[in-house]
């Protein structure tokens, strides 16, 4: 989806560690319209060849009309460790690092004012930049999750479906 035909549609990039479980938890949030697993700011337009910089990442497309972006922010939050550089869970690297990402300066600086107004600003090393470039990841890796529920997960599962329970209820 490269155009946003509905004027109340948004589009953002959460990168949390290992993407599968960052969409999983995203998917199920009130107001996303779709999710896809990708990776985020690096130097190649393919999934094939070395490490090139990206970031593991979800886009995230969401009805402004149902959803702000802070309250958006603030679920992130909830199943990241913003204190941890290159490390959620048992996945280490660069390419697990925390961010937000956006195309549009508006939404930098709604993710900024979240993190400046916590408590715990000075601690927090979840990067806020512009998105240079996002390459969708191949295939196996969309919805992995619910295609493959058993995968590994570095979010607890009783926080990874906390609101596909609340949608369904």
């Amino acid at each position: 989806m490269n155009t946003l035909h509905n004027t109340n549609l948004d589009r953002v990039y959460f990168a949390g560690g290992c993407l599968w479980g960052v969409q999983e938890f995203i998917k199920h949030l009130p107001g996303v319209v779709s999710t896809e697993a990708g990776r985020a700011n690096g130097t190649s337009n393919t999934t094939a060849g070395e490490y090139d910089g990206y970031a593991e990442c979800v886009q995230v497309v969401f009805d402004t009309d149902k959803v702000e972006l802070n309250t958006l922010i603030s679920y992130f939050f909830e199943i990241i460790d913003p204190y941890s550089i290159n490390k959620q869970g048992d996945d280490v690297g660069p390419k697990y690092r925390t961010a937000i990402y956006s195309k549009q300066p508006a939404h930098l600086n709604i993710a900024k004012d979240f993190i400046s107004t916590r408590d715990d600003a000075d601690k927090i090393v979840v990067e806020v930049l512009p998105l240079t470039n996002y390459v969708a990841s191949d295939p196996e890796h969309q919805d992995r999750l619910t295609n493959h529920p058993d995968d590994y997960c570095h979010i607890p599962l009783e926080l990874l479906h906390k609101y596909k329970k609340q949608q369904n209820k």
